[in-house]
């Protein structure tokens, strides 16, 4: 189940498919009374997680089938847009969020009458910017079908992640979510530029930059050795 093309695009369907299915208003109200509040989250866990494994084997897997050739040039894309994603990344998980899993009920996580702080001044899907930065950086760089694939469902599951977020959120709190829509934005900066709020540079802290610079340059040594090929332009 893991050789060529066609299971690296049904494996990826059925991560990013299954991602806003099993959210969806039709199947999550129903799976989460059969589950329980105790094991809807682990039983959704598993079942993504176990479509994501299958997908990284099938992507390990395929044939090379190239759609444009290497290009030096193109490979500094990931290495410029990489800081910026990981920092985000690393903000989003260390940040309470009302939009991330599991903290749905979360919205005074500034204190009261404050529903936004640190990276989420910035966005208030700074991890699925992340994600998407990621995803589409990598695109530039690999040609090839497989990559296209998995890192262009990669992209859509983290763009089109956000409205459906947004859409449950504002379902399940009702007016509770207006202050949160109203002074934080999808669009990186958009909430501060028109002035909705302030972006709080305190919040954000100095250590999630270092944390992420850290990372980052982890990556960019071990990039080879882990995944074949170096992370610099050849």
């Amino acid at each position: 189940m893991t050789g060529g093309i066609n299971t690296v695009l049904a494996a990826t369907l059925l991560f990013v498919g299954g991602h806003f299915l099993l959210s969806s208003r039709a199947l999550r109200g129903p799976l989460f009374r059969a589950f329980g509040p105790r094991w809807f989250a682990p039983a959704y866990s598993g079942a993504v997680g176990a479509a994501m494994v299958w997908m990284i084997a099938a992507y390990n897997a395929a044939p090379y089938v190239e759609i444009w050739p290497y290009l030096p040039a193109l490979a500094w894309i990931p290495v410029v847009v990489m800081p910026v994603a990981i920092f985000l990344i690393v903000a989003g998980v260390s940040t309470p969020n009302p939009t991330m899993m599991g903290a749905e009920r979360s919205t005074d996580i500034g204190g009261p009458g404050n529903p936004a702080q640190g990276i989420i001044t910035v966005t208030r899907h700074p991890f699925l910017w992340g994600a998407a930065l990621w995803a589409l950086s990598h695109v530039a760089v690999n040609g090839d079908l497989a990559s296209l694939i998995v890192m262009g469902g990669i992209a859509v599951l983290s763009l089109g992640g956000m409205s459906h977020i947004d859409r449950r959120r504002e379902d399940a709190l009702g007016a509770d979510w207006g202050p949160i829509k109203l002074t934080t934005s999808v669009i990186p900066f958009a909430a501060a530029a028109s002035g909705r709020t302030k972006i709080d540079w305190p919040g954000i802290g100095w250590w999630r930059p270092v944390a992420a610079l850290a990372i980052y340059v982890v990556l960019l040594h071990l990039h080879g050795w882990v995944f074949g090929v170096s992370a610099l332009p050849m």
